[in-house]
C-alpha cells in the first residue's frame, strides 16, 4: 500500500512516498521556489539524485510535475497506486487533538487558524487544494504538530496574562514538533519494551524544542504560542524578556513586525555569533578559536540544559533523555556539552559511543548513568504516513 507524506511551505513542497507494507521510502523529493523565478525540483530515487530546474507557477503545477515524474520513472504504474496522502500541518489550534481526514470543513478551519501559523497553515491549505485538484478521489489526512501537546494541563499551557486573552483570542501554549516528539516517544518505548517511561525529548535542529513526556503523553513543551518561544535556535531567539521588543522598536525606529522578524530570522546562533545559523559552522568556528562562535554555542547549550533540568523536576525524575533532529542526531560536540552540564543529575556519558554516533539509534550514556540517554533519529514522514493509513482504513 503506497502512502505519500507531504510537508508544504509557502514556496516549497517536500514529499516522501512510502511502501507501507515494509515502511520503506520508495522515492522522496523537494520542489523549491514555487511561484518564484528559478523553480526546481530534487528527487531521490534508487540511490540517485535527480535535479531539474523548471518553472513552478503554483502548487498545482508542482503536484502535476511530481505525479508525472512518478509515472515516468516507473515508480508507480498508475496514479491509482497512491492510496492516501498525509499532510503535515503546523497548527490545529485547540480544535484538533488528533489527526483527521481532510474535508471542506477542515480546510476552512485551517484557514481560520492561520493566525497561529501564518507562514505555514496557508501553505498547507494550498498543497491540500492542489492534490485535491489532481487526485480528487484519493483520501487525505491532516497530521498536526500541535496535537501531541494537547494533553498538557492548563497550568502548563496557560500564560500568566489576563485570562480573557485566552478565552477571547486563544492566547496559550500550543507547542510544535509534536509529530517528531510523538515518534521519538513511541520508538524509545518500543525499543525498551516499556510504555510507562518518563522521557525528555530534545528535538534540536535549526528549530528546536524540548518536551516532557510521561506514559506516552506530553506534560509540557518549550515552544509556546508560536515556535519563537523556548530554547535558542538557529535564527530564533527563544525566550526573552518581552519588554525588549518595544525598547528596540523605539531605538531602531522599527515596527512590531520588523522586531518579530528579527527575533525569528536574525537571532539565535546567527544573532549571537554574527557568523552562521548552522551548528556545523559554529562548531568549526569554535575549533578555529572564534570567540563569537564559542559564545553562541555556550548560550545555545545552556538554554537546552535549563529546559532539561526544568522538565526533570517537572516529571519527578526521568528515565530517558532522547536527542533527535539534525543537531541532536549528528552533533556529538553539542550532545557532549549538554550532558556535561547535567552531570549533577547523575548523568554519565559514554564518550566513545557519543563520538561515534551520527544519525543512528544508539545509547550514548554509560552503564553507571542514573538516566539513560539515547540518540533516536526522527521520522516525521513515516509518522504522517502511519496516521494516514490508520485513518483511511
Amino acid at each position: 500500500m503506497k502512502i505519500m507524506s507531504v510537508n508544504a511551505g509557502s514556496s516549497s513542497l517536500k514529499f516522501s512516498l512510502f511502501e507501507m507494507d515494509t515502511k520503506e521510502v520508495i522515492i522522496s523529493g523537494l520542489f523549491e521556489r514555487i511561484g518564484i523565478e528559478g523553480g526546481k525540483y530534487t528527487l531521490k530515487y534508487r540511490g540517485d539524485k535527480i535535479i531539474q530546474e523548471i518553472p513552478l507557477d503554483n502548487h498545482v503545477k508542482a503536484v502535476e510535475i511530481l505525479l508525472d515524474k512518478l509515472i515516468a520513472l516507473e515508480v508507480i504504474g498508475s496514479l491509482n497506486e497512491i492510496e492516501g496522502i498525509g499532510h503535515r500541518v503546523v497548527s490545529g489550534g485547540e480544535k484538533y487533538q488528533k489527526s483527521v481526514l481532510i474535508t471542506d470543513s477542515v480546510i476552512e478551519d485551517l484557514i481560520e487558524l492561520k493566525d497561529f501559523a501564518p507562514l505555514h497553515n496557508p501553505a498547507h491549505v494550498a498543497a491540500m487544494k492542489a492534490f485535491r485538484e489532481v487526485l480528487p478521489e484519493v483520501p487525505m489526512v491532516a497530521v498536526f504538530d500541535t496535537s501531541f501537546h494537547q494533553t498538557m494541563d492548563e497550568i502548563s499551557y496557560l500564560y500568566p496574562v489576563p485570562y480573557e486573552w485566552y478565552t477571547k483570542y486563544g492566547v496559550r501554549k500550543y507547542g510544535a514538533h509534536g509529530t517528531s516528539h510523538r515518534y521519538v516517544s513511541k520508538t524509545i518505548s518500543e525499543k525498551l519494551h516499556n510504555d510507562h517511561l518518563k522521557i525528555i525529548s530534545c528535538h534540536i535542529g535549526n528549530g528546536g524544542s524540548i518536551t516532557a513526556i510521561c506514559d506516552g503523553k506530553c506534560v509540557d513543551t518549550s515552544m509556546g504560542f508560536t515556535p519563537l518561544a523556548g530554547i535558542m535556535m538557529g535564527t530564533r531567539s527563544g525566550d526573552i524578556d518581552p519588554s525588549i521588543i518595544p525598547y528596540v522598536m523605539e531605538k531602531e525606529g522599527i515596527d512590531a513586525q520588523e522586531a518579530i522578524d528579527a527575533l525569528n530570522k536574525k537571532s539565535g546562533l546567527l544573532g549571537l555569533s554574527q557568523y552562521s545559523s548552522d551548528m556545523r559552522d559554529i562548531v568549526d568556528g569554535v575549533n578555529e578559536g572564534k570567540e563569537n562562535c564559542l559564545r553562541a554555542l555556550n548560550k545555545y547549550v545552556q538554554t537546552i540544559i535549563d529546559y532539561i533540568a526544568r522538565y526533570y523536576v517537572r516529571l519527578g525524575g526521568c528515565d530517558v533523555i532522547c536527542f533527535t533532529a539534525g543537531v541532536g542526531e549528528n552533533s556529538s560536540p553539542v550532545r557532549a556539552k549538554v550532558l556535561e552540564g547535567l552531570a549533577c543529575l547523575g548523568i554519565v556519558m559514554d564518550l566513545d559511543q557519543n563520538n561515534n554516533t551520527h544519525g543512528t539509534f544508539a545509547k550514548i550514556s554509560a552503564d553507571s548513568s542514573k538516566v539513560d540517554v539515547y540518540v533516536v533519529p526522527t521520522d516525521e514522514e513515516l509518522m504522517i504516513a502511519q496516521d494516514t493509513i490508520d485513518l483511511i482504513r
